[in-house]
């Protein structure tokens, strides 16, 4: 399967793991690119600029393919050192930047400057154009069911994807809800050149979250999701659980991100994936989870996609087509 995002990347699938704060570490990372798909290690899961460059490193000890590295730009109560970060990027001479949440424009000299190629993510069409406008590269368009934040517009992927496309010269790569062979022909099917995979990418041997998430996502359903944060227009799918019904409940009783956040505190959902309790603080999680019934091997679940897709596309599309009666 050969399209622009292969082409532009030097990848062989089209097929790009998505940046995921806490799980995009260096082992799953390499294992995703080894597989022939795009691995993104996640920048701000480094507590430092100094500690990203060993990790961008340790990458490069695992793989000799393409790997990008997501940088995303959120308000928090504690500043970060955007900066510097993204000059320890251009340092290391990484090739493909994923962006995201606020707009990157304030650092696309320096990226382009590094010949780096910019992706950014985006929830709406609207702000899909003005990337292409400020000079990305390609956008990945993140449709309602997605992990994470789903932005406040909540259009779903089958709506999302080809009203981006039918609005932008650039490729699009379809995100949010995808997890198998289908997904991707689906995707291409709307006009995008591939597909970014995050909740799918996380229950695989290589991520680093622990066994009993990876469980959770095998076990629950797509209706296992909670949004929360929608008060304050920073919504958030994460999974469903007596801590995220707690802060739904805060929210409906008009509390303040004073109160709401510690009980979304970063380091939380971090101990998470780290140490298995479900209930010890928020994670994300898309409603991709209800296609998921299994934790494979990268290289496993990457061919599999990759081998249904084609099946599809050979077998029963081509079928239909050709079908006389």
């Amino acid at each position: 399967m050969h399209t622009a995002l292969t082409r532009t990347l030097g990848i062989r699938h089209p097929i790009i793991q998505g940046g995921m704060q806490w799980i995009g570490r260096a082992e799953l990372v390499a294992a995703v690119s080894n597989a022939g798909a795009l691995g993104t290690l996640t920048a701000l899961t480094q507590p430092t600029p100094e500690a990203l460059i060993d990790e961008i490193a340790r990458v490069r000890t695992l793989t000799d393919k393409p790997f990008a590295v997501n940088l995303t730009f959120l308000p928090t109560l504690k500043p970060v050192p955007y900066e510097a970060y993204r000059d320890a990027i251009i340092s290391c001479g990484v090739r493909i930047v994923e962006t995201a949440g606020n707009n990157p424009s304030a650092h696309m000299p320096a990226l382009k400057a590094a010949g780096i190629t910019v992706i950014h993510k985006c929830t709406t069409a609207r702000h899909a154009l003005k990337a292409q406008q400020i000079g990305v590269d390609m956008v990945s368009i993140d449709g309602f069911e997605c992990a994470g934040h789903t932005g406040e517009e909540d259009i779903p992927g089958l709506i999302l994807i080809p009203a981006a496309v039918a609005k932008l010269s650039i490729p699009v790569i379809a995100s949010g809800g995808f997890g198998d062979g289908k997904g991707l022909v689906a995707a291409l099917a709307l006009g995008a050149e591939g597909i970014n995979m995050g909740t799918r990418f996380m229950c695989t041997q290589e991520s680093p979250a622990h066994i009993n998430i990876k469980e959770a996502i095998v076990k629950n359903a797509e209706t296992d999701t909670a949004l929360i944060l929608r008060s304050l227009r920073n919504s958030s799918r994460v999974a469903r659980t007596q801590l995220a019904q707690s802060i739904i409940d805060m929210e409906k009783g008009g509390a303040t991100i004073q109160e709401i956040g510690p009980k979304v505190a970063g380091a939380k959902g971090r101990a998470v994936y780290e140490e298995g309790d479900i209930e010890g603080g928020i994670w994300t999680v898309g409603m991709v989870q209800g296609l998921i019934h299994d934790i494979p091997t990268c290289a496993q679940l990457v061919q599999r996609i990759v081998d249904e897709a084609e099946h599809i596309i050979a077998q029963r599309l081509t079928r239909l087509i050709d079908s006389k009666g």
